[in-house]
């Protein structure tokens, strides 16, 4: 089943990504993936949802990957809402994975934690399983509902164990994600490696600022990112509203790309919070606006509250912030000094008014914001740039189909592994 192997290693081999919750490209990090995997001598397939307003086309081969797309529609009206939505992809998968045939690695995505149901139909055939963590599904479900640890958190507990059981290599989002694969989910080190996700430094850079984007406002503020209910938009909102109303400052435009759950309940916060004549919502926008924004952007906000989830994530809009070269506020969690260190600076967890009084010091000191602004676009250029994410990649696929007869296995093998 796994390819034939050649004086320059492995032929045939073929890899199917499985995603759930986004469709691709428009998942960075699984794009990144894709291609990484495609330039490393893989034939890749992605079975996904299909976009509202792009990704929309059924099946469709871009730059070599073969992606096949299916309808979904998004959960609404609570645990039933997700039974239809989560029973639907889970019946679209297995149909087009028979379609797509035999492969030597599934690579499953989540959330949700169910992947590992067409995973395991497709060991049988000898596949490999790279379960690719992007979410503690528990520690979502306890920031998202705040329901409490009761029997829909005690079913996702379950179905993450199962998953990290079926799975013969997992790949985390950063080490607090890693440990707690080893941790509870009772993966061996050498089992775990690190894939961090990163911008696409060759896609995704600055453009010259355009004043006019302020609005006739010495400063423009920025928000990029998802708007759930643990993204932290209102926080931001409430925060700006004390950078009015405590601190007195309103020589501010401020812009928050994204959509999601929460989008209208936000722009309805800011109307009652009466910023409606500052600040600026746009949806979701092409990569070339968005470029636009954050290369005008004199601070980018990153107000996501500490929550069991939120303190152990890597936040993909802080990257984001980095790579254009903006400094960033944030409250203090535990992964966003790991991502950011001194390219931020951090306000007590869930602090709206220090938050506020942050953005106000930034604002008066542009040598200080450049300062961290070179740091970030260091930072990303270096630790936590893609190519060393690639590596890791590399190197759990090679694990994940490495012959798993005892013999064969080194015994000087470090059992920290290569996540380290």
């Amino acid at each position: 089943m796994l390819g034939e192997k050649t004086s320059g290693g492995r032929k045939n081999r073929r890899a199917l990504i499985l995603v759930e919750n986004l469709s691709v490209p428009f998942d960075r990090r699984v794009w990144q993936e894709c291609t990484t995997l495609r330039d490393a001598g893989w034939e890749v397939h992605v079975i996904c949802p299909q976009g509202s307003k792009r990704d929309t086309e059924r099946e469709v081969e871009i730059d070599g990957v073969r992606i096949h797309r299916y309808p979904l529609r998004a959960a609404t009206g609570g645990p039933a809402g997700y039974l239809k939505e989560y029973g639907s992809a889970l019946w679209h998968t297995f149909r087009l994975a028979r379609k797509v045939g035999p492969v030597d690695v599934v690579h499953a995505c989540n959330p949700p934690d169910l992947l590992f149901l067409p995973a395991l139909w497709m060991k049988r055939s000898g596949a490999r399983f790279v379960f690719d963590q992007h979410d503690l599904v528990p520690e979502l479900y306890l920031s998202r509902f705040d329901r409490g640890e009761d029997l829909l958190y005690r079913a996702v507990c379950a179905l993450e164990r199962r998953t990290y059981r079926a799975a013969d290599i997992v790949l985390a989002t950063n080490e607090s994600y890693r440990d707690v694969a080893v941790r509870r989910g009772g993966r061996r080190p050498e089992d775990v490696f690190v894939v961090r996700s990163a911008p696409d430094v060759d896609r995704f850079h600055p453009v010259p600022a355009e004043p006019e984007l302020k609005r006739g406002k010495p400063h423009l503020l920025c928000y990029l990112g998802v708007m759930g209910p643990q993204d932290g938009v209102d926080y931001a909102l409430r925060a700006l509203a004390k950078l009015r109303d405590e601190v007195g400052r309103s020589d501010w435009h401020a812009v928050f790309v994204g959509g999601g759950d929460t989008f209208d309940a936000m722009v309805e916060l800011s109307e009652r919070l009466g910023l409606s004549e500052q600040v600026q919502f746009t949806g979701r926008v092409p990569d070339a606006d968005l470029a636009r924004y954050l290369s005008t952007a004199d601070v980018c906000l990153s107000p996501d509250p500490r929550n069991p989830l939120n303190d152990v994530s890597t936040m993909n809009k802080v990257l984001e912030y980095m790579v254009m070269g903006r400094p960033v506020v944030s409250f203090d969690l535990r992964e966003a000094r790991v991502s950011a260190g001194d390219a931020a600076v951090y306000a007590p967890a869930n602090d709206e008014s220090e938050f506020a009084k942050l953005i106000a010091m930034l604002l008066d000191d542009p040598e200080q914001r450049a300062r961290m602004g070179e740091i970030g676009r260091e930072r990303i250029s270096g630790p936590l740039s893609w190519r060393n994410s690639q590596k890791s990649l590399l190197a759990a696929y090679d694990a994940a189909c490495r012959d798993r007869d005892p013999a064969s296995v080194d015994p000087n093998r470090p059992g920290t592994g290569p996540g380290r």
